[in-house]
């Protein structure tokens, strides 16, 4: 059945490590890859993994960790090539799921789509019980009950500019969904290839948001929509900050995301997919440069984080415990994430299936599995 814990073999896909220091906080590690959901949990400075992966040849696109409640529920979009696209729930971390008797998420009829994959799953950081979905087709959905059925946000989908989206390399993907503390109105989402768009009204009206985005492949390389975004973090301590990584450049918005302003001199390269901000500290977010769109692979063909700690003013290449040797594993839009702790987690998973750590902001590095499939999205918080 679909969302069953299978056994298996682990087949030296995670590696267990000896404790790094006595008294870190409690964390669950969550890991989505091609073929399955991998857990992982950090108990006093020890990781440990589940036996076997969760979606067992599902690939696994989005996950959230909801820790609103007293009790965090895990959601995960999982991919069956049998089953199809469906979000599955746990309250009890993993250990069992719950997939609703109707589609969580699902195109009504009349809209003529069906719903090819699950890209986003954003707990709202405005209103406790509200999780957000982006999906292939681009669209974005509500729920009111925590994940476990959700509606077609009808405006954005009926926008005047869809029938001139074109899908990025990997699909028509809303990949990227922002909320703001401050007001449950103000949601901000990211669409490959169709850009930033915002809405100030709770979802009635949409409005486009790339002014200073580049589309380096189109024959207007500044439109008013069509860029073709790959992520969107915003800053811990100024929310009207935003970072953005681009198919090309990355940049930075003061305003909430009206206009935008290139920060990526100082990086070895603008190309690349990620970006996420540190949690709690301002000015200071990551991203993981790649090469060039013809050649995938981490810049220089080496396994570096890059950190700015001035909202982009500078970049540090980040690399203590990385592998020196050239490296070829890409690190996709979702998978990197920090988490709540104190100092800061940081983690990323690539295509190689290896996931790295850092348990002080990003300075040093640990490898935490290998031979994984590829990695598609990596989430973690402090759970105890």
């Amino acid at each position: 059945m679909p969302g069953c814990r299978l056994a298996g073999d682990r087949d030296n896909r995670l590696r267990r490590r000896r404790p790094e220091v006595v008294g870190m906080a409690d964390v669950l590690l969550t890991v989505g890859t091609r073929k399955g959901l991998f857990i992982g949990r950090r108990r006093g400075g020890a990781w440990e993994f589940d036996e076997s992966p969760y979606f067992n040849a599902q690939a696994v696109y989005a996950v959230a960790i909801d820790t609103r409640a007293d009790t965090p529920r895990l959601l995960v979009g999982g991919d069956s090539a049998h089953w199809g696209p469906s979000v599955f729930h746990s309250d009890d971390l993993g250990r069992t799921w719950t997939e609703p008797a109707r589609p969580a998420v699902r195109f009504p009829k009349d809209t003529g789509a069906s719903l090819e994959r699950v890209w986003q799953l954003h707990p709202s950081a405005a209103e406790p019980d509200v999780v957000f979905a982006g999906t292939e087709p681009a669209a974005l959905y509500r729920s009111e009950d925590r994940g476990e059925t959700f509606e077609l946000v009808r405006p954005l989908w009926e926008h005047p500019t869809r029938d001139q989206w074109v899908p990025g390399g990997g699909g028509e993907g809303l990949h990227t969904v922002l909320t703001d503390r401050r007001d449950a109105r103000a949601v901000t989402v990211a669409v490959s290839a169709a850009g930033v768009f915002r809405t100030r009204d709770g979802g009635e009206s949409w409005t486009p948001s790339n002014s200073g985005v580049s589309a380096v492949f189109l024959p207007d390389p500044n439109p008013e929509f069509g860029q073709c975004v790959h992520k969107v973090a915003r800053d811990a301590e100024k929310p009207d900050r935003l970072y953005l990584q681009n198919h090309w450049g990355v940049y930075r918005s003061d305003d909430a995301g009206a206009h935008w302003s290139d920060i990526g001199a100082g990086l070895p390269s603008t190309f690349g997919f990620t970006a996420v901000a540190h949690p709690r500290r301002g000015d200071t977010a990551y991203v993981f440069p790649i090469t060039a769109d013809s050649d995938r692979v981490p810049a220089d063909r080496r396994c570096r984080v890059f950190r700015t700690a001035d909202a982009g003013g500078t970049w540090e290449p980040l690399s203590q415990g990385l592998p020196r040797e050239d490296h070829y594993g890409t690190v996709l839009r979702d998978a990197m994430c920090t988490d709540d702790a104190n100092p800061a987690g940081v983690y990323f998973g690539n295509r190689n299936g290896e996931v790295y750590a850092s348990a002080d902001d990003g300075d040093t590095w640990r490898q935490l599995a290998s031979h994984l499939p590829d990695v598609l999205c990596v989430r973690a918080a402090v759970v105890g």
